[in-house]
């Protein structure tokens, strides 16, 4: 089937953030006193969802709020040097020309996604909640699809966490994993997504599962 109203999660998702988070994380550990993590640390703890990581760095799920604020606030002041994914601007020009409606759940700020995203693209989405904790966002999730007056079973949320998974599923919509975001597809495929997206052009998949991306 093909999906009248896709969701999307932002950072991982949408926006290649990934990096500047390993880059600002031990400056928001030193700030919020947990555990600093090596870069090969890093890369290992993103086959582990992310109970599993505040675990291992010691962060208390009181901290999670106010780091969540550190990095936002460092996002914002370099929202202009992090990048979208390649082929994810025309990905969503297509699917708004097909009819498709958007939306964003994330726990980032509107202002950053917007920010990131640029006039253009910020424009192409109906829907935008933003700024809940990572553990809140089925009920947002449920909010967009009560909004846009679209059927929980004609609705997709797009991600790259087992979180995002786990958000869908608590919400009764769909659940797309991007390949290319914090997690592995080999451990969303753990989570049983109904999509997955291989690249960017694949996002076309959410009109038709039989559509072949562009070249």
């Amino acid at each position: 089937m093909s999906y009248r109203l896709a969701i999307f999660d932002f950072d991982g998702t949408l926006a290649d953030s990934f990096p500047f988070f390993i880059s600002v994380f031990n400056q928001i550990a030193d700030e919020h006193g947990f555990r600093r993590v090596g870069a090969d640390e890093a890369q290992h703890l993103r086959h582990h969802d992310t109970r599993a990581i505040m675990r291992h760095v010691g962060m208390p799920a009181w901290k999670l709020p106010l780091a969540s604020r550190s990095f936002i606030g460092l996002m914002r002041e370099n929202a202009a040097h992090i990048p979208l994914f390649e082929g994810v601007g025309e990905a969503l020009r297509e699917l708004d020309r097909e009819g498709v409606r958007l939306a964003i759940v994330s726990s980032n700020s509107e202002q950053n996604v917007r920010l990131v995203l640029g006039p253009q693209l910020s424009s192409l989405f109906g829907h935008y909640e933003c700024g809940m904790s990572i553990f809140g966002k089925a009920g947002r999730i449920r909010k967009v699809v009560k909004r846009a007056s679209v059927p929980p079973g004609h609705a997709l949320y797009v991600g790259d966490q087992a979180m995002d998974a786990e958000a869908a599923r608590k919400a009764g919509v769909a659940f797309g994993a991007v390949s290319w975001g914090y997690a592995p597809i080999e451990a969303l495929r753990r989570s049983g997504p109904e999509r997955e997206f291989g690249s960017p052009a694949e996002l076309l998949h959410i009109l038709n599962p039989l559509r072949t991306p562009p070249a």
